[in-house]
């Protein structure tokens, strides 16, 4: 076998290996959500039982991060894409500063940005006990993902040019911001989008203590799954989880793809040849 034949079988069967080390604990996770008794196996027999179980016990749970997840998505757009343009466009020592302190959130461990915000805003009206609450901790934690993604894709344009060409046409900064700089950064929103949305549906530690009995999300609920011992109730639940997610990731990235215009060709009108004799 020739060695570069070799070293392609090689790649090919670790990947497959690693492909499979992370696939196979899903799918036993499936299984065992569909199973009457997991310990048992298949010979037990199949059932829906337990997603209905789930469903009826945490419905409440799944469509709270599904919202939750959504709005901290629109809160990042908001706030993230205008943030990536400024930091795109002024490189200075207050932007960098300014980058530097949007990046605090991820260093510092979730569990203490939710002890901030409960000892600064747990006292504030009903602000403690409404699911705002939790999405406030979610921008927080998401909105440098956003930002990264977003600006990654800013820095690699040349906007300056891009801008002054459009401005030489007529456009408005609006529409220059609107029709220019956010069509060609469409792939780093799309990025980022994917990135908020798995990581607000999916996030425990913020989460876990800035809810209450009234504003429980899914992981949440998904821990209290495994707390009651029963796996096949858990696996139920992370089986709701995938059938969810996935769907969202799918069509978040439909948008990614560009927009295709059609054009009509119009033949251009016979003109007839004068002939002039001198």
């Amino acid at each position: 076998m020739k060695p570069k034949k070799l070293f392609f079988s090689l790649q090919l069967i670790f990947s497959l290996l690693v492909c499979g080390f992370l696939i196979i604990p899903v799918v036993m996770s499936a299984l065992a959500g569909l199973t009457v008794n997991y310990f048992v196996g298949l010979e037990s027999g199949l059932t829906l039982r337990w997603i209905v179980e789930v469903w009826h016990a945490y419905g409440d749970t799944i469509a709270r991060s599904i919202g939750i997840a959504l709005a901290c998505l629109a809160c990042t757009l908001v706030l993230g894409v205008p943030a990536a343009y400024v930091l795109a466009r002024r490189s200075n020592r207050i932007t960098r500063l300014f980058e530097e302190l949007l990046m605090l959130p991820i260093a510092v461990p979730g569990l203490a940005t939710a002890l901030a915000l409960v000892s600064v805003y747990g006292s504030v009206g009903n602000f403690r006990g409404s699911w705002t609450f939790i999405l406030v901790g979610h921008v927080l934690f998401t909105l440098p993902f956003m930002v990264r993604a977003v600006l990654a894709v800013m820095l690699t344009l040349d906007l300056k040019t891009l801008e002054e060409g459009a401005a030489s046409l007529g456009a408005s900064h609006w529409q220059r911001f609107a029709h220019v700089v956010l069509p060609n950064c469409r792939h780093g929103i799309v990025a980022g989008a994917l990135m908020v949305l798995t990581l607000s549906i999916g996030e425990f530690n913020l989460t876990w203590l800035l809810h209450t009995p009234y504003t429980k999300t899914l992981p949440v609920g998904l821990a209290d799954a495994y707390a009651s011992m029963r796996l096949e109730v858990g696996s139920a639940y992370t089986l709701i989880f995938f059938v969810i997610i996935v769907p969202l990731l799918v069509a978040t990235q439909a948008l990614a793809k560009p927009r295709t215009r059609k054009f009509i060709d119009k033949k251009p009108a016979d003109q007839g040849l004068v002939l002039v004799k001198s």
